[in-house]
């Protein structure tokens, strides 16, 4: 009886190891779906990184209208009936708007200095100038080592209109609405950034 019985728990612990072909099946199953989702998961990281960059910049582009529309107004030879939407040059006799209307590539600004204006086009693109590899800024764009990121994916939109409270229009004070359009490769749709302010003609 009791060799019977040894053999009885030789047998049951031979059966008790090792997994069966439909466990290791299913243990796969489980990984691999688990995998697949890690890889969702970084794929969006990765796209949402990239997004916020391009967001970034967009701000960057926004602010650098804004600031040049201020330079403008401390500028003598700029009137404040200049600093609307047209197409004139800074020191037109006429007085008309000197900020080009519309959507606009973003160049560099031109002779005049300032953002946005008819001479920007004679100027070129702008370039976005990164670090390198070695960490140092060198101010080299458009050749290395720095890294130099076109912004032929935005444009830029200035609009500028007398403030109104109350249904009369403030002379004296203006609103001024900065688009930047970029096309955002994850959403594949364009996306905007808006910066709205007013500015006063006194300085």
């Amino acid at each position: 009886m009791t060799g019977k019985k040894n053999r009885s728990k030789c047998a049951a612990a031979g059966r008790q190891d090792g997994f069966s072909v439909l466990e290791v099946i299913i243990s796969m199953a489980v990984l691999t779906v688990g995998l697949v989702g890690l890889l969702g998961v970084m794929g969006l990281a990765m796209a949402s990184t990239q997004s916020s960059e391009q967001l970034a910049i967009a701000k960057r582009l926004a602010n650098e209208a804004l600031e040049s529309i201020l330079t403008a107004r401390e500028t003598a030879n700029v009137q404040w009936s200049q600093i609307a939407n047209g197409s004139c040059a800074i020191g037109d006799p006429t007085g008309c708007g000197i900020f080009l209307p519309n959507a606009q590539p973003i160049n560099l600004p031109g002779a005049d200095g300032i953002i946005g204006t008819n001479d920007d086009a004679a100027a070129g693109p702008e370039v976005l100038d990164s670090p390198g590899a070695d960490g140092v800024f060198h101010n080299s764009c458009p050749a290395g080592p720095d890294v130099c990121t076109p912004l032929t994916n935005y444009t830029r939109t200035i609009a500028i209109t007398p403030f109104v409270s109350n249904g009369v229009a403030d002379a004296n004070l203006n609103t001024i609405t900065i688009t930047v359009t970029y096309t955002n490769p994850q959403f594949r749709a364009p996306q905007s950034y808006v910066l709205q302010t007013l500015i006063s003609q006194y300085r």
